[in-house]
């Protein structure tokens, strides 16, 4: 819109267009035209206005108006303005149009969720007032805040600020002159009081210096501005000005009186009250000074009479309490000077607690006691020495003792040597806080661990026949017999066992003699009573770890040897043979002069390539009470040992599991399909596992004269029998082999379970594709698979789910044993009974799948013979009779393998899909129950139906009653 724009009220209107930059107009004519030339499009005859944002003009419509209706349009605008004019709302022109001038928001307008769907928003016009105004809610969080709050905040500030408005005022009000003759009456009268006179900005900035010196020439030229030109010229009138330089200064000195009254006279009440307080403070320091006096007095006489008497008493007391103590002196120096004898004679004992602390009580006396005496000067020094050299004789007796005990002959009593020595070394390094001797300790057992390895190798392979050269045999572990081997591993073993109860005698004393230092009581608690203990509780318990690390490492050191002994295969050389010379420092170096330890001979496996489930058996037993032996003696779990076994053992166990998965394999391709024969030793093996709810250790045997007597053609489990095939026998047979290998290699009974799992697996998917998928039909060349061979597999398969519980049960049982102890841990295990959960819930899976392909054989067959069926004589039908056939062929078929139960269940699936389906045919054929010639030709057929039931005896009678199929007619 066009805006209007005033300077004052004598100046003309001006109009300005909103749209056009620099434009005014004095009058509307020239307004009007400006918009019709620059704001108007013409189409044909008709005039459409575009003043207005965006080239659209709001009060126009769209389509144009004629010539004058378009000009009396025009007018409106100037009319607006003028309108505008006269309510005062005058502004500058405005800038150009942004996002910041819109007063709507469209799209959150028609979005508002509050609104719903909105109907009427195309016919409302566009502006401020497209929407309704509502009033904002005041907010529930914020409180109503009015006048009261106020009231008691503002009454006391009120009286502050009267206070504070008064006490400006009266410093804000000036002296008036006679206020000023009135408080000084000596004031000159001479001139008139007024305040602009005494200003000190009159007085020249010189006078105002502290220290003004007239000497300089400057200052006095400054002063005397007369004096420039000299006092004795002739122009110079001397009495003239010195008569003037008088009257400034006096009238200068009434300014700075003035100045200074009105400034006493602004503190006069203070001075005042500061004069009567020291009036008052002079009167009482006087009598002050009286009671001083008479106390001195007082002190001189209590001095004189009491005092100096007591003094003398004191003084002769403390010359005595002198003389004694030197007298004390000189015994102290006395036993002192006889120290080094005593800890001569005690290191000879040897007592190195007692030395120790003598030298410690010495040197404390020196320096408390006797810190200055001249004949003692080089006492110190040597008691230092001395103790030096005691912790020298510690470190060499107890690296002395530690290679004794070490390398005397083992077997016998696992006795400490020397018990009472030993505590003696070692309390003497607990007194000097050298723990190093742990480390020390256990680098000497790490060196005796390697060699007692390399000589019980060297003793193995010079017994040994596998090599006549004895040097070139001792770089051929691998090359030793199965038996020499395991000999070897035994003898290692029962050495490591004896020298790590030896290592653990001597921990034991180290253990105790460090509680005792500490003041360590059974239970646990610290005696603080103790006095001088040796050991604090962070000591303590810093040597109590250190302990603990040295066994540890100890046992786990025997372990890698062992299992490098054990993982050695016949190509690896050299790595029993080391330098005698060579010592190793730490455990970690040994850990990396021997690295290739640690990476167990995964391409030649002797054990599963040469031993025997026994051997393998009598290796785990070994290796598990080695590891139990060391577990007990160090409270930790070691696993070096039983890592090399597994990956032994392991291999073992995979050509184990591959053997009997090959030989199923076979089986199953070779399998005719057929009942067998059950020899006696399968059924003792299940009779034992049904009574004993458990496998058996080993497999039961029977006599051979009763072996041909025994075989049946079922396996009898409780009360019920079981007619399998010969391979179903054979995998219960492997079944025992795998779980009889679980509890004798109990570390590997995780791997055992998971591949039991797997060959059971085998089994079943491999009997789905041979009976299920018909691949029997290919690999053992059958005609076809009968309801006879669908029903023994499923047999064969309720037979193996029978045994389930009872392996899940028997791997189950590991786990309790003892979970810490076992190589793969619980996990393993649990994940071996897992995979067996599986197994079983695919082998329910294919039972299922096998009793639904017999009834939809049953159903395919007697389904066709209904849908041939006519319901017309001759009576029984063609139909009825092959249903009757097919009837009695299932009973022959299922009768001799099936127990009673399941035929009867079959028998009544098959019946009721009978009953269905000749239903459907009862709907389609339009027969009902109405007595009619063709009802009783059902009712004929039915009845020759029963009576072949009743004939296979499948049913009880009781259920084959002339009633039973009069559903058939429900509809």
């Amino acid at each position: 819109m066009a805006k209007v724009v005033r300077g004052s009220d004598s100046v003309p209107m001006v109009l300005l267009c909103e749209h056009c930059s620099n434009q005014t107009f004095k009058q509307i004519q020239d307004f009007v035209r400006h918009l019709r030339d620059q704001h108007c499009s013409r189409e044909g005859g008709s005039f459409v206005c575009l003043y207005g944002y965006n080239g659209v003009c709001t009060s126009l419509p769209v389509e144009g108006v004629s010539d004058k209706d378009y000009i009396a349009h025009a007018m409106k605008h100037a009319i607006m303005q003028q309108q505008r004019k006269s309510n005062g709302d005058l502004s500058e022109a405005s800038s150009s149009w942004t996002v910041y001038s819109a007063v709507q928001n469209l799209p959150a307008v028609l979005n508002d969720p509050f609104k719903g769907k909105q109907s009427n928003f195309l016919t409302r016009t566009w502006g401020d007032g497209f929407v309704e105004k509502i009033d904002i809610p005041k907010s529930p969080y914020l409180p109503e805040v009015t006048m009261q709050h106020f009231e008691m905040y503002l009454k006391k500030i009120a009286r502050r600020y009267r206070k504070h408005s008064r006490m400006n005022l009266n410093a804000n009000k000036p002296t008036t002159p006679n206020e000023l003759l009135q408080n000084f009456p000596n004031l000159k009268k001479v001139k008139s009081l007024d305040r602009l006179q005494f200003d000190l900005t009159n007085i020249p900035k010189i006078f105002l210096v502290p220290n003004l010196d007239l000497s300089q020439k400057d200052n006095f030229d400054a002063v005397f501005p007369f004096a420039k030109d000299g006092l004795l010229t002739e122009e110079c009138n001397i009495v003239m000005h010195v008569k003037q330089m008088q009257e400034k200064l006096s009238h200068y000195l009434d300014v700075v009186e003035v100045r200074i009254a009105e400034q006493v006279a602004s503190k006069s009440q203070a001075f005042f009250h500061a004069m009567t307080s020291h009036d008052v403070l002079m009167e009482q320091l006087t009598q002050t000074i009286t009671v001083l006096k008479a106390l001195r007095k007082n002190i001189h006489q209590v001095d004189k009479h009491l005092v100096k008497n007591s003094l003398e008493i004191l003084r002769l007391e403390r010359a005595r309490s002198n003389r004694l103590m030197v007298q004390e002196k000189l015994k102290l120096m006395a036993t002192v000077h006889q120290s080094q004898p005593m800890i001569q004679l005690l290191l000879s004992t040897p007592d190195y607690v007692a030395a120790l602390d003598l030298i410690s009580t010495t040197q404390e006396i020196l320096l408390q006691e006797l810190n200055g005496i001249h004949s003692f000067r080089h006492l110190s020094s040597q008691l230092t020495e001395m103790e030096k050299l005691v912790d020298k004789m510690l470190s060499t007796e107890f690296q002395r003792y530690a290679t004794a005990d070490l390398n005397r002959p083992l077997g016998g009593e696992n006795t400490v040597l020397d018990g009472d020595k030993l505590v003696s070394i070692i309390s003497g390094l607990l007194r000097q806080k050298h723990f190093q001797f742990v480390d020390t300790y256990k680098e000497e057992a790490v060196t005796t661990v390697r060699a007692l390895t390399k000589q019980r190798v060297i003793e193995a392979l010079a017994a040994s026949d596998c090599c006549s050269d004895q040097q070139a045999a001792a770089l051929e572990v691998g090359g030793l017999s199965l038996t020499e081997r395991l000999s070897l591993l035994h003898n290692t073993i029962q050495s490591f066992t004896f020298l790590l109860l030896r290592v653990k005698a001597v921990h034991d004393v180290m253990k105790d003699t460090a509680d005792l230092s500490a003041g360590r009581l059974c239970d646990g608690s610290f005696d603080e009573s103790v006095p001088d203990r040796l050991l604090t509780r962070e000591e303590h318990s810093r040597v109590i770890t250190k302990l603990c690390d040295m066994i540890t490492s100890v046992c786990d050191y025997c372990h890698e040897r062992m299992g490098n002994l054990l993982s050695a295969g016949a190509s690896e050389k050299d790595k029993f043979h080391n330098d005698k010379d060579k010592i190793i420092a730490d455990v970690s170096q040994n850990k990396l002069e021997d690295k290739d330890y640690h990476t167990w001979n995964d391409k030649n496996s002797w054990l599963s390539e040469r031993a025997t489930a026994v051997q393998v058996c009598q290796l785990a037993n070994m290796v598990e009470e080695f590891t139990h032996t060391c577990e007990k003696l160090c409270g930790k779990q070691c696993t070096a040992l039983r890592s090399a076994f597994k990956a032994q053992a392991s291999k073992f166990v995979h050509r184990f599991h591959n053997e009997r998965k090959t030989k199923l394999t076979l089986l199953l391709e070779s399998e005719r399909w057929k009942q067998a024969d059950v020899p006696l030793e399968f059924q003792s093996l299940v009779t034992y596992v049904y009574e004993k709810k458990r496998f058996p250790l080993k497999i039961p045997t029977c006599e051979d004269s009763m072996k041909n007597e025994s075989v049946g053609n079922f396996i009898i489990v409780g009360d019920e029998k079981f007619a399998v095939v010969g391979t179903a026998l054979m995998l219960i047979q492997m079944i025992h082999e795998y779980c009889r290998t679980g509890s004798e290699l109990v570390a590997l009974s995780g791997t055992i379970g998971r591949q039991l799992a797997e060959l059971l697996r085998h089994y079943n998917s491999r009997c789905c594709q041979l009976v299920l998928g018909a691949g029997a039909m290919e690999v053992a060349g059958l005609k076809t698979i009968t309801s006879t061979i669908l029903v023994l597999a499923a047999r064969s398969l309720k037979l193996i789910l029978w045994f389930m519980p009872f392996v899940k049960a028997h791997f189950q049982a590991f786990t309790g044993q003892n979970p810490s102890r076992g190589l793969i841990g619980t996990s393993g295990i649990s994940g071996g009974v897992a995979l067996l959960d599986s197994v079983e819930r695919d082998i329910r899976a294919h039972i299922r799948e096998i009793e639904g392909k017999i009834l939809i054989i049953v159903d395919n067959l007697l389904g066709g013979q209904i849908s041939k069926w006519t319901a017309r004589p001759p009576v029984p039908s063609k139909s009825f009779r092959n249903i009757s056939s097919y009837l009695m062929k299932l009973h022959e078929a299922v009768s001799g393998i099936l127990p009673t139960v399941e035929v009867q269940s079959l028998y009544r699936t098959v019946n009721s899909s009978f009953k269905e389906k000749l239903r459907e045919q009862l709907v389609k054929m339009n027969i009902v129950n109405n007595g009619g010639p063709q009802h009783g030709v059902v009712t004929s057929e039915l009845t020759f139906y029963l009576e072949a039931l009743r004939k296979l005896k499948v049913l009880p009678n009781e259920e084959l009653n002339d009633n039973w199929m009069s559903d058939i007619w429900t509809r």
